[in-house]
């Protein structure tokens, strides 16, 4: 897999310093679990973050907080615990990356698909984000999508396929960044479906009427 679309530096600095939305920090999350060369960047950006920490004169803390911090990690210890153990050896690799698909709730053949037209299908994904909405996308091989552009920011992470456009050619892994300068029509390349984690900030601007008819049910 060769990953030619990445996040911008921006993006991942936020990311690695925790100052990111949830739903962003999804999308560059899953990026991340396919990407070696934002992971290593990010790991950069984070060591860094800890020299600057650790150069800071700490103040002091109040009794009882050093029991109160280790009775929580006790607790997230325990949930990780009753989490199911996968078998490697003899599980299909899936196509949606962690921590996606326990957000979704499965790989895609196991998700509940709500279809969107024209051979399309959609699954929104909840986050305690309330500032971008998430949602997984279906493409059918060999098919557009309603050209449109930006009201806001689109993150948009390739899964599985691939799908052209004016910017050119994204596969497993790629990342898109698209703003209100961006009008495009993207294209799932032949061969075989394209699943994409998309994220935005704000709705979409359809050129074609019925796109937009659609756009007020799906809130997309």
């Amino acid at each position: 897999m060769s990953i030619s679309f990445h996040p911008g530096e921006g993006l991942l600095l936020d990311y690695a310093s925790g100052a990111i939305g949830e739903a962003w920090g999804l999308a560059i999350a899953s990026h991340l679990s396919l990407c070696p060369t934002c992971r290593s960047t990010t790991s950069d950006m984070e060591r860094l973050g800890a020299c600057l920490l650790e150069s800071i004169e700490p103040d002091p803390i109040s009794t009882g907080s050093l029991d109160a911090v280790l009775s929580r990690l006790g607790d997230q210890a325990d949930d990780r615990a009753a989490l199911p153990i996968s078998n490697p050896e003899s599980a299909i690799p899936p196509i949606l990356p962690q921590p996606l698909r326990g957000y979704a709730g499965g790989d895609v053949e196991q998700l509940n698909w709500k279809r969107l037209g024209l051979g399309a299908y959609h699954l929104p994904i909840q986050t305690g984000d309330d500032t971008a909405v998430a949602r997984l996308l279906r493409i059918p091989a060999g098919r557009p999508v309603p050209q449109h552009t930006h009201q806001g920011l689109e993150l948009t992470l390739v899964l599985d396929g691939s799908f052209s456009d004016i910017t050119g050619r994204y596969g497993r892994g790629d990342l898109q960044e698209a703003d209100e300068t961006l009008e495009h029509q993207p294209h799932a390349d032949p061969g075989i479906d394209c699943i994409c984690l998309a994220v935005t900030d704000a709705p979409l601007r359809f050129s074609n009427f019925a796109a937009r008819l659609v756009q007020r049910v799906i809130n997309i």
